[in-house]
Parts: C-alpha cells; structure tokens; sequence
C-alpha cells in the first residue's frame, strides 16, 4: 500500500478529515475507535491503482498514527469489532506494521483463514503470513485457498516455502478432485507442475471405470500439459 495513491484519489474534503484524525489519534490513540470505521464514509470507497481501495489505504495511514505500545491490543480490537471491510484493512495493513507487531498479528490471520469469506482468505495471504505462520499453519493457509477457489498468488511465498509436505497435501487435495469427478484449480495444477514428471496416480486415474472420474483426470492432465 502506497501513500501515493491514496494522496491522489482523495477529495479536498477526504483529505482534511484524514488529517483532522490523524491528528487526533496522535493526541488521544483511543480515538481511532471511532475514527476507523469512520474512514470509508469520509474517504471513499474507491479501487486503487496497485491494489486496494481508498478506505483500505486511509486506514492502513491511521494505524500506522498509533504508537508503537499498545498497538497490537489496538490492532487486535480494531479487527474483531470490525466489519467485513475493517477486518480486509487491518490484514492487509500487517506487511506495513510488521516490524512493530512481530507475530502478534497472525491470531488474526488464523481467524480469516477459519471463516469462508474469501475476500478476508485472499487479504490474509500476505507476506506477513508469508512470513510469521508456522510450518504446518503456512500449509493449511495454502490448502485453505485452494479449497476456496483462490490462487495464493506471489505474495503468499510460495516460492521460499512450497516444500516436500506441502506438495504432498496438494497432491492429495487433486487426487480427492478427481476421484469426485470434479475439475482441479488451476492454482493446485500449477503447483503440482513443479514437479519433473506426470504424477503417477493421474495415469491411474485415466483409465478408472467411472467415465467422471476418467473426464476429469484428462482435463487436469490437458492443463498440467499446459502449465509445463
């Protein structure tokens, strides 16, 4: 999230209220109680160059007001009474004030990933999660995504973290794809690309006696072709 973007997309009068209330969140931090959800009413609503939505980045520069003690409590307070989309900010502000929580963000991120809204699935695989889950929680964020029809995308680390485990739960996750006749995400599919060689059990798969089955091992073996 960049300050640049926000500064170009607000109005005259968005932009003198984000000042009036970093203001007073300098004076008296308590007041982004009131002046978090507030931001979106005064702010916009609006989609952003680069990612993320006007309230999105406004907030993110409320929370970045707040003193370094307490801000985990705060941040933590602000994302469970908040809604939906006060919830989406503080994921996806946790890469910016990752230095000053260290892992106390990632309760929050374990919350998103436990619902079913993929808007807060999508925004808590971030770098910050990339970076603070553990192993076996970074693993079931992964295979979270998938089952919600999500791709992780690069900021989810796949790349420094994709390991032997993780690719052995995606095999699993498309092998129960097809066996239930069902298509696998393009997102699985990719990964399991990474391998050097066909999977075995896709072979099987091809040449099983239900026709579903059989339909859907040759589509996911057409797309594994293409992602080659």
């Amino acid at each position: 999230m960049t300050g640049a973007a926000l500064d170009g997309a607000l109005t005259p009068a968005g932009r003198d209220w984000l000042d009036a209330a970093l203001a007073r969140i300098a004076a008296a931090p308590d007041a982004i109680d009131a002046l978090f959800p507030a931001a979106a009413r005064h702010c916009g609503r609006a989609a952003l160059p680069g990612g993320g939505t006007v309230d999105e980045h406004a907030r993110l520069r409320l929370l970045r007001a707040l003193p370094r003690d307490g801000l985990a409590a705060r941040t933590t307070a602000l994302y469970r009474h908040g809604d939906a989309a006060e919830k989406r900010a503080v994921l996806r502000a946790l890469p910016a004030l990752a230095d000053d929580l260290g892992d106390a963000g990632t309760d929050l991120v374990l919350d998103a990933l436990r619902g079913n809204d993929t808007r807060l699935i999508a925004a808590a695989l971030n770098p910050y999660a990339a970076h603070r889950l553990g192993d076996r929680d970074y693993r079931h964020a992964i295979l979270k995504a998938l089952f919600s029809g999500l791709d992780p995308g690069p900021d989810a680390g796949l790349d420094r973290r994709y390991d032997a485990e993780l690719a052995r739960m995606v095999t699993d996750f498309a092998r129960e794809r097809v066996a239930a006749g069902r298509d696998v995400p393009g997102a699985a599919l990719r990964l399991l690309a990474r391998a050097d060689a066909p999977p075995a059990w896709l072979a099987a798969e091809l040449a099983a006696a239900d026709p579903h089955r059989r339909d859907a091992a040759r589509r996911a073996r057409d797309a594994l072709d293409r992602s080659r």
